[in-house]
Protein backbone atom coordinates (compact mmCIF):
# COMPACT_ATOMS: atom_id res chain seq x y z
CA UNK A 1 0.00 0.00 0.00
CA UNK A 2 1.02 3.65 -0.35
CA UNK A 3 1.89 5.25 2.98
CA UNK A 4 1.51 8.94 3.83
CA UNK A 5 4.60 11.10 4.17
CA UNK A 6 3.71 11.64 7.82
CA UNK A 7 3.58 7.91 8.53
CA UNK A 8 6.87 7.36 6.71
CA UNK A 9 8.53 10.13 8.72
CA UNK A 10 7.22 8.78 12.03
CA UNK A 11 8.74 5.42 11.12
CA UNK A 12 12.04 6.78 9.76
CA UNK A 13 11.30 5.55 6.24
CA UNK A 14 12.55 8.48 4.14
CA UNK A 15 9.50 10.11 2.52
CA UNK A 16 10.48 12.10 -0.57
CA UNK A 17 8.50 15.12 0.61
CA UNK A 18 9.48 16.06 4.17
CA UNK A 19 6.22 16.66 6.09
CA UNK A 20 5.49 19.32 8.71
CA UNK A 21 4.51 19.15 12.36
CA UNK A 22 3.80 22.76 13.30
CA UNK A 23 2.56 24.16 16.61
CA UNK A 24 0.30 26.70 14.95
CA UNK A 25 -1.63 29.57 16.59
CA UNK A 26 -1.10 32.71 14.48
CA UNK A 27 -4.41 34.08 13.14
CA UNK A 28 -2.78 37.16 11.59
CA UNK A 29 -0.58 34.89 9.49
CA UNK A 30 -3.65 33.03 8.23
CA UNK A 31 -5.22 36.32 7.14
CA UNK A 32 -1.96 37.44 5.53
CA UNK A 33 -1.38 34.16 3.68
CA UNK A 34 -4.91 33.77 2.36
CA UNK A 35 -6.19 37.34 1.98
CA UNK A 36 -9.30 36.24 3.95
CA UNK A 37 -9.99 37.69 7.39
CA UNK A 38 -9.52 34.85 9.88
CA UNK A 39 -12.06 36.31 12.31
CA UNK A 40 -14.73 37.21 9.76
CA UNK A 41 -14.56 33.94 7.80
CA UNK A 42 -12.67 31.32 9.83
CA UNK A 43 -13.77 28.31 7.78
CA UNK A 44 -13.22 29.98 4.41
CA UNK A 45 -9.83 31.23 5.57
CA UNK A 46 -8.69 27.80 6.79
CA UNK A 47 -9.93 26.05 3.63
CA UNK A 48 -7.87 28.47 1.55
CA UNK A 49 -4.86 27.94 3.80
CA UNK A 50 -5.16 24.16 3.36
CA UNK A 51 -5.26 24.69 -0.39
CA UNK A 52 -2.13 26.88 -0.34
CA UNK A 53 -0.16 24.89 2.25
CA UNK A 54 -1.59 21.36 2.44
CA UNK A 55 1.52 20.09 4.23
CA UNK A 56 0.38 21.88 7.41
CA UNK A 57 -2.65 19.56 7.63
CA UNK A 58 -4.56 22.07 9.75
CA UNK A 59 -8.12 21.35 10.81
CA UNK A 60 -11.08 23.26 9.41
CA UNK A 61 -13.87 24.84 11.53
CA UNK A 62 -17.30 23.30 10.96
CA UNK A 63 -18.94 26.68 10.35
CA UNK A 64 -17.97 30.06 8.96
CA UNK A 65 -19.51 31.93 11.88
CA UNK A 66 -17.34 34.94 12.77
CA UNK A 67 -15.00 34.63 15.74
CA UNK A 68 -14.67 37.41 18.33
CA UNK A 69 -11.38 39.26 18.11
CA UNK A 70 -9.16 38.90 21.19
CA UNK A 71 -9.94 41.51 23.83
CA UNK A 72 -6.25 42.08 24.41
CA UNK A 73 -5.71 42.71 20.72
CA UNK A 74 -8.56 45.26 20.65
CA UNK A 75 -6.97 47.05 23.59
CA UNK A 76 -3.66 47.24 21.76
CA UNK A 77 -2.02 45.22 24.53
CA UNK A 78 -0.76 41.67 24.88
CA UNK A 79 -1.40 41.11 28.60
CA UNK A 80 -3.92 41.97 31.29
CA UNK A 81 -4.76 41.34 34.94
CA UNK A 82 -8.26 40.24 35.92
CA UNK A 83 -10.31 41.20 38.97
CA UNK A 84 -8.71 38.42 41.01
CA UNK A 85 -5.25 39.75 40.20
CA UNK A 86 -4.48 36.86 37.84
CA UNK A 87 -2.33 37.51 34.79
CA UNK A 88 -3.47 36.70 31.24
CA UNK A 89 -1.53 36.99 28.00
CA UNK A 90 -2.60 36.88 24.37
CA UNK A 91 -2.62 33.38 22.89
CA UNK A 92 -3.73 32.46 19.38
CA UNK A 93 -7.19 33.89 18.70
CA UNK A 94 -7.92 34.36 22.40
CA UNK A 95 -5.92 34.57 25.61
CA UNK A 96 -4.50 32.21 28.17
CA UNK A 97 -6.59 30.67 30.89
CA UNK A 98 -5.42 30.26 34.46
CA UNK A 99 -3.31 27.25 35.36
CA UNK A 100 -2.98 27.39 39.13
CA UNK A 101 -0.40 24.68 39.55
CA UNK A 102 -0.23 23.59 43.17
CA UNK A 103 -2.95 25.97 44.34
CA UNK A 104 -4.22 23.42 46.89
CA UNK A 105 -0.80 22.93 48.50
CA UNK A 106 1.01 25.42 50.72
CA UNK A 107 3.62 23.52 52.75
CA UNK A 108 5.89 20.48 52.37
CA UNK A 109 3.86 18.76 55.09
CA UNK A 110 0.75 19.01 52.90
CA UNK A 111 2.70 17.51 50.00
CA UNK A 112 3.94 14.54 52.02
CA UNK A 113 0.44 13.94 53.42
CA UNK A 114 -1.03 13.67 49.92
CA UNK A 115 -1.80 10.30 48.32
CA UNK A 116 -2.28 10.35 44.52
CA UNK A 117 -3.83 6.87 44.64
CA UNK A 118 -6.23 7.74 47.44
CA UNK A 119 -7.22 10.82 45.46
CA UNK A 120 -7.71 8.80 42.27
CA UNK A 121 -10.09 11.29 40.70
CA UNK A 122 -8.19 14.34 39.38
CA UNK A 123 -11.14 15.66 37.40
CA UNK A 124 -11.27 18.90 39.38
CA UNK A 125 -7.55 19.27 40.07
CA UNK A 126 -5.70 21.29 37.38
CA UNK A 127 -2.98 18.91 36.20
CA UNK A 128 -3.65 19.14 32.41
CA UNK A 129 -4.61 15.45 32.43
CA UNK A 130 -7.49 16.20 34.78
CA UNK A 131 -9.59 13.03 34.72
CA UNK A 132 -10.69 10.15 36.93
CA UNK A 133 -8.05 7.41 37.21
CA UNK A 134 -9.75 5.37 39.91
CA UNK A 135 -11.37 2.85 37.51
CA UNK A 136 -9.13 1.53 34.72
CA UNK A 137 -11.95 0.04 32.68
CA UNK A 138 -13.89 3.30 32.67
CA UNK A 139 -10.66 5.07 31.73
CA UNK A 140 -10.29 2.75 28.75
CA UNK A 141 -13.91 3.30 27.70
CA UNK A 142 -13.42 7.08 27.78
CA UNK A 143 -10.32 6.91 25.57
CA UNK A 144 -11.72 4.22 23.25
CA UNK A 145 -14.71 6.42 22.41
CA UNK A 146 -12.36 8.68 20.47
CA UNK A 147 -11.65 6.07 17.76
CA UNK A 148 -13.89 4.42 15.12
CA UNK A 149 -15.76 1.43 16.51
CA UNK A 150 -15.17 -0.54 13.31
CA UNK A 151 -11.41 -0.54 13.91
CA UNK A 152 -11.74 -2.96 16.79
CA UNK A 153 -8.45 -3.25 18.66
CA UNK A 154 -6.12 -2.37 15.77
CA UNK A 155 -5.71 0.76 13.65
CA UNK A 156 -5.57 0.25 9.86
CA UNK A 157 -2.21 -0.47 8.28
CA UNK A 158 -0.37 2.76 7.55
CA UNK A 159 -2.57 4.80 9.88
CA UNK A 160 -1.08 7.67 11.86
CA UNK A 161 -3.73 7.21 14.53
CA UNK A 162 -2.27 8.22 17.87
CA UNK A 163 -2.89 8.80 21.54
CA UNK A 164 -1.07 11.20 23.79
CA UNK A 165 -0.38 11.92 27.44
CA UNK A 166 0.97 15.16 28.88
CA UNK A 167 2.01 13.80 32.30
CA UNK A 168 4.24 10.92 31.24
CA UNK A 169 5.84 11.05 34.69
CA UNK A 170 7.77 14.24 35.49
CA UNK A 171 4.78 16.53 34.97
CA UNK A 172 2.66 14.84 37.63
CA UNK A 173 4.41 16.26 40.73
CA UNK A 174 5.26 19.51 38.96
CA UNK A 175 1.63 20.25 38.09
CA UNK A 176 0.09 18.81 41.26
CA UNK A 177 2.27 20.70 43.73
CA UNK A 178 3.64 23.59 41.66
CA UNK A 179 7.27 24.26 40.81
CA UNK A 180 8.43 25.60 44.16
CA UNK A 181 7.00 22.86 46.35
CA UNK A 182 8.01 20.17 43.88
CA UNK A 183 11.64 21.32 43.94
CA UNK A 184 11.56 21.82 47.70
CA UNK A 185 10.27 18.31 48.34
CA UNK A 186 11.65 16.11 45.55
CA UNK A 187 14.91 15.15 47.33
CA UNK A 188 13.20 14.14 50.56
CA UNK A 189 12.97 10.32 51.02
CA UNK A 190 9.24 10.73 51.72
CA UNK A 191 8.77 11.81 48.11
CA UNK A 192 9.50 8.28 46.88
CA UNK A 193 6.09 7.04 48.01
CA UNK A 194 4.37 9.87 46.14
CA UNK A 195 6.25 9.11 42.91
CA UNK A 196 5.44 5.41 43.27
CA UNK A 197 1.74 6.27 43.48
CA UNK A 198 1.89 8.57 40.43
CA UNK A 199 3.59 5.69 38.62
CA UNK A 200 0.75 3.34 39.51
CA UNK A 201 -1.75 5.84 38.07
CA UNK A 202 0.28 5.89 34.86
CA UNK A 203 0.38 2.10 34.66
CA UNK A 204 -3.38 2.28 34.31
CA UNK A 205 -3.00 4.92 31.61
CA UNK A 206 -0.43 3.02 29.57
CA UNK A 207 -2.22 -0.31 29.93
CA UNK A 208 -5.23 1.55 28.55
CA UNK A 209 -3.19 2.99 25.66
CA UNK A 210 -1.89 -0.50 24.81
CA UNK A 211 -5.51 -1.55 24.18
CA UNK A 212 -6.33 1.34 21.83
CA UNK A 213 -6.35 1.08 18.01
CA UNK A 214 -3.35 3.38 17.58
CA UNK A 215 0.03 3.16 15.90
CA UNK A 216 1.74 5.97 17.83
CA UNK A 217 1.77 7.48 21.32
CA UNK A 218 3.01 11.02 21.92
CA UNK A 219 4.41 11.11 25.44
CA UNK A 220 5.09 14.57 26.87
CA UNK A 221 7.28 15.47 29.84
CA UNK A 222 9.18 18.75 30.27
CA UNK A 223 12.20 17.19 31.93
CA UNK A 224 14.46 20.08 30.87
CA UNK A 225 14.40 23.85 30.38
CA UNK A 226 16.03 25.79 27.57
CA UNK A 227 19.27 25.57 29.58
CA UNK A 228 19.13 21.85 30.23
CA UNK A 229 18.09 19.45 33.02
CA UNK A 230 15.89 20.41 35.96
CA UNK A 231 16.82 17.44 38.16
CA UNK A 232 20.05 15.49 38.39
CA UNK A 233 20.77 12.34 36.37
CA UNK A 234 20.68 10.34 39.63
CA UNK A 235 17.17 11.61 40.44
CA UNK A 236 15.97 11.01 36.90
CA UNK A 237 17.35 7.47 36.84
CA UNK A 238 15.59 6.71 40.11
CA UNK A 239 12.18 8.25 39.48
CA UNK A 240 11.66 8.86 35.77
CA UNK A 241 13.58 6.79 33.24
CA UNK A 242 12.78 3.34 34.68
CA UNK A 243 9.09 4.26 34.43
CA UNK A 244 9.49 5.38 30.82
CA UNK A 245 11.08 2.04 29.98
CA UNK A 246 8.27 0.15 31.72
CA UNK A 247 5.37 2.18 30.28
CA UNK A 248 6.74 2.36 26.76
CA UNK A 249 7.48 -1.35 26.88
CA UNK A 250 3.75 -1.95 27.34
CA UNK A 251 3.10 0.01 24.14
CA UNK A 252 5.92 -1.45 22.06
CA UNK A 253 4.75 -4.96 22.93
CA UNK A 254 1.56 -4.06 21.03
CA UNK A 255 3.43 -2.49 18.09
CA UNK A 256 2.81 1.10 19.20
CA UNK A 257 5.72 3.48 18.58
CA UNK A 258 6.55 6.21 21.10
CA UNK A 259 7.34 9.81 20.18
CA UNK A 260 8.71 11.81 23.10
CA UNK A 261 7.74 15.48 23.32
CA UNK A 262 9.73 17.84 25.53
CA UNK A 263 10.28 21.58 25.77
CA UNK A 264 13.79 23.01 26.11
CA UNK A 265 17.22 21.53 25.43
CA UNK A 266 17.07 17.75 25.83
CA UNK A 267 20.68 17.05 24.81
CA UNK A 268 21.67 15.83 28.29
CA UNK A 269 18.90 13.22 28.36
CA UNK A 270 18.35 12.35 24.70
CA UNK A 271 20.33 9.12 25.04
CA UNK A 272 18.29 8.10 28.10
CA UNK A 273 15.01 8.80 26.31
CA UNK A 274 16.06 6.78 23.29
CA UNK A 275 17.36 3.94 25.49
CA UNK A 276 13.93 3.76 27.16
CA UNK A 277 12.37 2.90 23.81
CA UNK A 278 11.34 6.13 22.09
CA UNK A 279 11.18 6.13 18.28
CA UNK A 280 12.33 9.74 18.44
CA UNK A 281 12.01 13.21 19.92
CA UNK A 282 10.14 16.41 19.16
CA UNK A 283 11.53 19.35 21.10
CA UNK A 284 12.67 22.96 20.68
CA UNK A 285 15.50 24.54 18.63
CA UNK A 286 17.77 24.52 21.68
CA UNK A 287 18.28 20.77 21.12
CA UNK A 288 21.07 19.43 18.90
CA UNK A 289 19.05 17.49 16.32
CA UNK A 290 21.97 16.75 14.05
CA UNK A 291 23.65 14.89 16.89
CA UNK A 292 20.57 12.74 17.51
CA UNK A 293 20.07 12.12 13.78
CA UNK A 294 23.67 10.98 13.34
CA UNK A 295 23.75 8.75 16.41
CA UNK A 296 20.62 6.65 15.91
CA UNK A 297 19.20 4.55 13.11
CA UNK A 298 16.75 6.84 11.30
CA UNK A 299 15.17 8.30 14.44
CA UNK A 300 12.14 10.56 14.34
CA UNK A 301 13.21 14.16 15.05
CA UNK A 302 11.32 17.46 14.83
CA UNK A 303 11.56 20.96 16.29
CA UNK A 304 14.75 22.37 14.77
CA UNK A 305 13.12 25.55 13.39
CA UNK A 306 13.25 28.75 15.46
CA UNK A 307 10.43 31.31 15.65
CA UNK A 308 12.91 34.04 16.61
CA UNK A 309 14.41 33.72 13.15
CA UNK A 310 10.97 33.97 11.56
CA UNK A 311 10.19 37.08 13.58
CA UNK A 312 13.40 38.83 12.54
CA UNK A 313 12.24 38.17 8.97
CA UNK A 314 15.71 38.33 7.43
CA UNK A 315 15.36 36.45 4.10
CA UNK A 316 18.93 35.16 4.16
CA UNK A 317 18.69 34.01 7.77
CA UNK A 318 15.41 32.17 7.15
CA UNK A 319 16.90 30.49 4.08
CA UNK A 320 19.95 29.39 6.08
CA UNK A 321 17.65 27.95 8.75
CA UNK A 322 15.58 25.97 6.23
CA UNK A 323 18.72 24.75 4.46
CA UNK A 324 20.13 23.58 7.80
CA UNK A 325 16.88 21.75 8.56
CA UNK A 326 17.00 20.06 5.16
CA UNK A 327 20.62 19.11 5.85
CA UNK A 328 19.50 17.32 9.03
CA UNK A 329 16.78 15.56 7.06
CA UNK A 330 19.50 13.91 4.99
CA UNK A 331 20.83 12.27 8.18
CA UNK A 332 17.61 10.48 9.12
CA UNK A 333 14.53 9.22 7.34
CA UNK A 334 12.46 10.36 10.33
CA UNK A 335 12.79 14.11 9.95
CA UNK A 336 9.85 16.54 10.08
CA UNK A 337 9.89 20.29 9.44
CA UNK A 338 8.87 22.00 12.67
CA UNK A 339 9.25 25.37 14.35
CA UNK A 340 9.99 23.84 17.72
CA UNK A 341 9.32 26.90 19.87
CA UNK A 342 5.86 27.38 18.33
CA UNK A 343 4.30 29.75 15.80
CA UNK A 344 2.29 31.98 18.16
CA UNK A 345 0.20 35.06 17.41
CA UNK A 346 3.10 37.54 17.45
CA UNK A 347 5.40 35.84 14.93
CA UNK A 348 5.81 37.97 11.80
CA UNK A 349 3.46 36.73 9.06
CA UNK A 350 5.96 37.64 6.37
CA UNK A 351 8.59 35.47 8.06
CA UNK A 352 6.15 32.58 8.31
CA UNK A 353 5.42 32.84 4.58
CA UNK A 354 9.12 32.80 3.73
CA UNK A 355 9.58 29.67 5.84
CA UNK A 356 6.61 27.85 4.34
CA UNK A 357 7.50 28.79 0.75
CA UNK A 358 11.15 27.80 1.18
CA UNK A 359 10.07 24.51 2.79
CA UNK A 360 7.80 23.78 -0.16
CA UNK A 361 10.77 24.40 -2.47
CA UNK A 362 13.61 22.77 -0.55
CA UNK A 363 12.18 20.18 1.87
CA UNK A 364 12.41 17.25 -0.52
CA UNK A 365 14.80 14.33 -0.80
Amino acid sequence: MEYSDRYLAYMGLWPKRIPHWEHWSCPDAETYLTGIDYYEHPRECRLKLRELYPMLELGVPETDDPKPRPKLDLQGESSSTDEQGRHHVRWGDSETGIWDWGLKFHTPEEVFAFSPLAQGDFTHIPVVESRDYSDEEKLYEAYRAGYPAEWGDTAPEGSTSSCGFYNTMFMWPLLTFGWELFLECCLDPRFERIMDEFAEINRRVFRTFARLPVKFAVCHDDIVTSRGPVCSPAWMHKYIFPRYEEFWGLLRAKGIEVIFMVDGCVDAYADDVMACGARGIISEPFTNYKQIARKYDNPFVAGEGDNRILTRNDPDEIRRMVESMVETSRMTGGYMMCIGNHIPWNVTPEGIKRYLDLSAELAVR
